[in-house]
């Protein structure tokens, strides 16, 4: 009897550990998903504010580092090995904050797309804070890699002194599509699964190994 509840328990135990695995496992804390669920209904209309208020073919001078597509995350990967994938989380948040400040600084007080790009700044702070707090400290204690280490400083050197070559010329839109986009790969276990994303979070690392090759 003794060994029959010890076995009972063991193996109530083993499917306990089995059920929590996905989420002791997931990259993406739980407590991260309604503010990134948040984020992306504001990026849901950023055709709108991000298109339509602005003159054709209007662009914004940003370092070329925010410029932050999938098929850049990828390549780095693959030049520095397998990197934790907070560490690129963290530089996502760097990077977009830096865009949204850019935007905002170039629009009017009264221009209709000011509250809109606020309140997504404003929005993406509150995640980020949640994302500070639901990891343990030593994480963001860790130095960085070089390379990433590089690029972290590039992102916060003073305007003045970054060269004239590191500067590029993107629409608004197209700086607001890289920032949803990267999100759903990077937090995709708070985003449904659908075959199109999943297509597209594959064919990012599909084209960095092709440019590596």
């Amino acid at each position: 009897m003794v060994q029959r509840s010890t076995s009972v328990r063991l193996l109530g135990g083993l499917l306990g550990l089995f059920l929590l695995m996905p989420v002791l496992m997931a990259p993406t804390p739980p407590s991260m998903c309604i503010p990134l669920r948040t984020i992306n209904e504001s990026l849901s209309h950023r055709r709108r504010y991000m298109k339509h208020n602005f003159p054709v073919n209007y662009t914004i001078r940003v370092h070329h580092e925010e410029l932050f597509k999938l098929s850049n995350i990828s390549k780095m990967k693959l030049q520095m090995g397998e990197l934790d994938e907070i560490i690129f989380q963290r530089l996502w948040f760097l990077v977009n904050q830096g865009v949204l400040k850019k935007i905002i600084r170039v629009l009017p007080e009264r221009h209709p797309s000011r509250p809109y790009t606020a309140e997504l700044e404003r929005r993406l702070k509150d995640t980020e804070g949640v994302f500070v707090q639901s990891h343990p400290a030593k994480v963001f204690q860790q130095e960085l890699p070089d390379a990433i280490q590089d690029k972290w400083d590039c992102l916060t050197e003073v305007t003045h002194r970054v060269p004239e070559t590191s500067w590029r010329f993107a629409t608004p839109k197209s700086l607001l599509d890289n920032f949803c986009e990267t999100m759903h790969c990077l937090f995709s276990d708070c985003f449904k699964a659908t075959k199109s994303m999943d297509s597209f979070c594959r064919k990012g690392r599909k084209k960095a190994l092709r440019a590596k090759s």
